[in-house]
């Protein structure tokens, strides 16, 4: 028997004549390569009580089915029989008649090609075998079985970009990668510096496209946008001109289809993954103030393009396909250049590899903590006899979320911020909280549980031995640490990810985990440890002034060098490690993984009020950190820190903020800005930029300024004819008039100054003013008197 390794690209189940066929494609060092393997049956478990009825409802229906009686219990603790049958089809009917009877079904929304690949602990990489056949661009094994394996795949990847009319129609295709680079386009051919391969119509643009997939073969298609505006617009192009779009291996078609609600689109072609750049950076945690991406490349990369106003690059790419057909494939092939050095500079396909080894996520899986979870916890869950709940999307209760201390408002020198290392994790593995850990730890007599299992919060009490959680955590700690000694960036990110999304999905409807004793015994144990850790502090003399979830800010009442302040956060750091360690042990008998880290330094270090009051606010603060050319303000939910404020307020609040920290007078800087502002000379600096969350036509009362502004564009976009842009969300530009809010784009009034000086500057002064003994009012009130 010969094993080959391979990278799973994507998956599909099907029924053929009747059976299940499960198709996987591999990226191998041989090549593509399709795995069929057949026969497989899909399951799902009852309770044995309900067997002998679901058997006199389904005797009368075609087909072949199963009970076959296993050594499994749901989490009631009630015996399980499980039900086989041929095909997904008479599964999904089956399971439809049981569930109209009020039979308990189980695991019946579980995929057969998933529940494959999971209970055999699959997780990206696999090794296979069967009958194998070589075809001219693939191999192809029929029979397959296949088993965990630990393959690193060397992926080829095109960058995909469409240019086209406001109507929709095609003008080019761009295709960046390492194999091949050009732009395939409709026109009478002429010389150009990009290399283009001239087609005379759209149908022939949509061929050329296809031969140039099958020609070069790419594993991996990446774009920006690319599966909501390119693959929609390609698949609806198509259609009109009744050709499919045979973009997948294997000769297979490529298809799209729309979500019903939300109307986002999805992507299936076999052998080959669409990563979004906007969807894969989210996923990483990566945030931008917009996602154009003109934006991001210029935050990333340093450089961008020209056109940032959609009607001026409408109107130009028009002018371009019409006069200068080789700019247009300049230009295009330039954004299918930039999204290959963002995927290069983020290393965004590593991370998305990396996160399919952790967890066996398709590579393209947007989010999909809770499918992560599922995939890692089932397998185990099932070898210890039991079978997952089903999902409880009604009367759930939720936990309490992180914890956050009144803050402690003023101006202050030196304060340092102690952070637990990854909370939440660190209270799963030191309490031993876990979902079968929790079942099996109800099971225990009241009287010695004290000997067997360990507290949790809310009724909750886990077994001491019978657990998967902390394990499953540990060996992802140890895999980041190894990770980080490596400097393996992409993989430390993608495991911290997983690592601290376990807790969210406990704490989530959405789980089928969820179980408010579970989230509340990690939530509640972490407000125990924040309140005890801040008493161990006051304890050594020192002022808390703030915490929040798993950080702790520490005023040291006065001037401190940095390499005092560092002494005092080490010795701090020390003690209140070993405590814990002490108290674990002699409370609960359990080993202390928790750990706090001295993180920063902050030489000077603001904790404002609320805006109009006295009491402190949260998860607000601004601090200076570092010296010399190392020297920055660090600014948390502050204006600096945020998208909806205007470039004014930020630029005003960076500059104010470091006067005052340096100890400088600000008064003349303040109503130098004011007057500048009043003079119209700051008026680039005066544009709100906010998100449309909802459907234009969806705000009906207390409509923002944001949707006035995005309506009036609509409004005159439909004037002058051009498309509308602000119907389906998407984000606004816009200005405050003397009549109120209008686009930045088609601003017809003069803007209103004063508002400006009211909501955006005084706002920022009078956080940081109060505390020197300013204000800002006083400041720029008028001179009255004679002298």
């Amino acid at each position: 028997m010969t094993l080959q390794s391979g990278f799973l690209l994507t998956r599909q189940a099907r029924d053929r004549q009747g059976q299940t066929q499960i198709e996987l494609w591999l990226a191998t060092s041989q090549g593509p390569t399709q795995l069929i393997i057949r026969g497989e049956k899909p399951v799902f478990f009852i309770p044995v009580t309900q067997q002998q009825l679901a058997q006199e409802l389904t005797r009368q229906t075609s087909g072949y089915i199963e009970f076959r009686p296993l050594e499994l219990q749901s989490f009631d603790q009630e015996p399980l029989v499980a039900v086989y049958c041929a095909t997904v089809q008479h599964s999904a009917q089956i399971q439809k008649l049981l569930l109209e009877a009020d039979i308990l079904v189980l695991e019946g929304d579980i995929k057969l090609a998933d529940r494959y690949l999971m209970e055999r602990f699959i997780q990206g990489s696999l090794e296979f075998t069967g009958d194998i056949r070589q075809y001219d661009h693939y191999t192809y094994v029929d029979n397959a079985k296949c088993r965990k394996g630990d393959y690193l795949p060397n992926l080829n990847v095109v960058s995909l970009d469409l240019e086209c009319s406001e109507k929709g129609i095609l003008y080019s295709i761009g295709l960046d990668s390492p194999m091949d680079s050009r732009v395939i386009m409709i026109s009478e051919p002429q010389s150009a510096e990009t290399a283009i391969q001239w087609v005379a119509d759209e149908k022939a643009l949509l061929q050329a496209m296809v031969d140039w997939f099958e020609t070069f073969d790419p594993d991996i298609i990446i774009g920006w946008n690319v599966i909501d505006f390119d693959f929609r617009l390609l698949h609806r192009r198509a259609q009109w001109h009744q050709m499919k779009l045979m973009l997948g291996r294997g000769k297979q078609a490529s298809y799209f289809r729309s979500a019903e609600q939300t109307q986002q689109g999805f992507i299936t072609i076999p052998g080959r993954v669409v990563l979004d750049g906007i969807d894969t950076l989210k996923t990483a945690t990566y945030h931008f103030r917009s996602w154009s991406l003109e934006s991001v490349s210029q935050e990333l990369l340093g450089e961008g393009k020209a056109i940032h106003n959609a009607h001026d690059r409408m109107d130009e790419i028009n002018q371009m396909y019409r006069h200068d057909k080789p700019s247009l494939a300049k230009y295009n092939l330039q954004d299918c250049v930039l999204v290959n050095r963002i995927f290069a500079h983020t290393h965004l396909l590593e991370f998305a590899i990396q996160r399919s080894r952790l967890t066996g996520l398709e590579l393209d899986r947007i989010g999909g903590s809770v499918a992560a979870f599922t995939n890692l916890y089932l397998p185990q869950l099932h070898r210890a006899g039991y079978i997952a709940p089903n999902l409880h999307s009604e009367n759930w209760l939720a936990s309490p979320g992180g914890y956050v201390m009144d803050s402690i408002p003023g101006l202050y020198d030196s304060v340092l911020v102690l952070d637990f290392k990854s909370l939440y994790p660190s209270i799963i593995r030191s309490f031993l909280i876990d979902p079968l850990g929790l079942i099996e730890g109800l099971k225990l007599e009241i009287g010695t549980q004290d000997d067997q299992a360990v507290p949790g919060f809310r009724g909750g009490q886990f077994h001491r031995t019978r657990h998967f959680l902390p394990h499953m955590i540990e060996q992802l700690w140890a895999a980041r640490d190894q990770a980080k000694r490596n400097k393996e960036k992409a993989f430390s990110q993608a495991i911290k990810i997983i690592m601290n999304s376990f807790y969210g999905v406990l704490g989530s409807s959405g789980c089928r985990f969820f179980d408010t004793r579970l989230a509340s015994s990690i939530t509640m144990r972490g407000h125990e440890i924040m309140k005890q850790t801040k008493l161990l502090i006051e304890a050594q003399g020192y002022q808390v002034i703030y915490g929040d979830t798993d950080s702790t800010f520490v005023s040291l009442g006065k001037e401190h060098t940095q390499a005092q302040a560092d002494l005092i956060g080490n010795q701090l750091v020390e003690q209140i490690n070993l405590w814990w360690k002490a108290h674990l042990a002699q409370t609960y008998r359990l080993n202390s993984i928790l750990e706090i880290e001295y993180e920063t330094h902050y030489r000077k270090f603001l904790m404002p009020t609320i805006r109009g009051a006295e009491t402190g606010s949260k998860k607000r603060y601004a601090g200076l950190i570092g010296e010399g050319d190392a020297e920055r303000i660090i600014f948390k939910g502050l204006e600096s820190a945020r998208t909806d404020w205007t470039p004014l307020a930020q630029r005003f609040q960076q500059e104010l903020y470091r006067m005052v920290f340096h100890g400088e007078s600000p008064d003349e800087y303040i109503r130098q800005i004011v007057e500048q502002t009043q003079n119209g000379e700051l008026d680039s600096d005066l544009v709100y930029q906010k998100r449309l969350r909802r459907r234009l036509h969806e705000y009906q009362k207390n409509i923002p300024p944001q949707v006035r502004a995005a309506k009036m564009a609509d409004e005159i976009n439909e004037r002058l004819g051009r498309p509308l842009q602000y119907q389906n969300k998407g984000i606004i530009e816009y200005v405050i008039t003397v009549n109120g809010p209008e686009p930045r784009e088609y601003t017809q009034s003069p803007l209103d100054y004063q508002h400006y000086i009211d909501k955006q500057l005084r706002p920022v002064a009078d956080a940081i003013l109060p505390f020197i003994g300013l204000q800002f009012d006083q400041m720029n009130a008028p001179q009255l008197g004679l002298f």
